[in-house]
C-alpha cells in the first residue's frame, strides 16, 4: 500500500458561474481500519481561497500549519490578502524544497481571484501544479471522482446547482473506494457568502 492511501482520502474542486465548490470526505482511517468520521480535509486561508489536503493526515496538518505561517507573513508585509494564483505558487514552492524528503500530501487549491474568477489547481507531492478550468480531483478515490466529474459537470452553473452537482459526485466516488467516505464535506463560495455543509453518507 503507498504511503498516500495510509489514511484514504477523496478531495474534488469544482467552478461554477462567479463561485467555485471544494469537497471532501470525512474519513480518517489506518489502512483499513477507521478511526475517526469528522476529519478535516478541506482549509480556509481568507475568504476566498480555500486548500484541500489528500493523502498523509499527519503531514497535511503540518503543511497547513506551514501555509497559514507564511500567509500570515505575507498579510503583514504586503497588507492584502494573497491571490489564489500566487497561493498555488507558494505551495508549490514549500513542497518542491523539500523535494527529497516530501510532505506526503497532493492539495487541491481553489479560489476566488481578479473580477471573482474562479481558479482551481492540484499539484502532486513535489509542487508539480496542474491547472483546470472545469474540476480537479485528488486522494484515493481520485479514479472514480474523475468519472463522476467528467459526466456530471457542466459550464456555468449557479452556486446550488454547483453544490448539488459536487455533492452527488463526491458521494457516489466515494461509495467505490473502500478507503474513503463517511459522509462529505462541501463549501460553496461566492463573491458574498461561504456556505458550509456536511452530507451523510453510508456509513461502511
Amino acid at each position: 500500500m503507498s504511503i498516500f492511501e495510509y489514511n484514504g482520502s477523496a478531495l474534488v474542486a469544482m467552478v461554477g458561474k462567479n463561485c467555485f465548490a471544494i469537497a471532501s470526505d470525512r474519513r480518517l482511517g489506518v489502512q483499513l481500519q477507521t478511526v475517526a468520521t469528522d476529519f478535516q480535509r478541506i482549509f480556509k486561508i481568507h475568504d476566498k481561497l480555500f486548500v484541500g489536503l489528500s493523502g498523509l493526515a499527519t503531514d497535511a496538518q503540518t503543511l497547513y500549519q506551514r501555509l497559514v505561517f507564511r500567509h500570515k507573513l505575507y498579510q503583514l508585509r504586503e497588507e492584502r490578502d494573497m491571490k489564489p494564483e500566487t497561493f498555488a505558487s507558494l505551495v508549490s514552492a514549500i513542497l518542491y524544497e523539500k523535494r527529497f524528503g516530501p510532505y506526503f500530501c497532493q492539495p487541491v487549491i481553489a479560489g476566488l481571484g481578479d473580477e471573482d474568477k474562479p481558479f482551481i489547481c492540484t499539484m502532486d507531492s513535489i509542487g508539480a501544479k496542474e491547472l483546470a478550468k472545469d474540476f480537479v480531483v485528488a486522494g484515493t478515490a481520485s479514479e472514480s471522482l474523475y468519472g463522476a466529474c467528467e459526466s456530471m459537470f457542466k459550464p456555468d452553473m449557479e452556486p446550488e446547482e454547483l453544490f448539488e452537482t459536487i455533492s452527488q459526485a463526491l458521494l457516489s466516488s466515494v461509495d467505490r473506494d473502500c478507503l474513503s467516505g463517511w459522509g462529505g464535506h462541501v463549501y460553496v463560495v461566492t463573491p458574498t457568502e461561504v456556505t458550509e455543509r456536511i452530507l451523510k453518507g453510508r456509513m461502511d
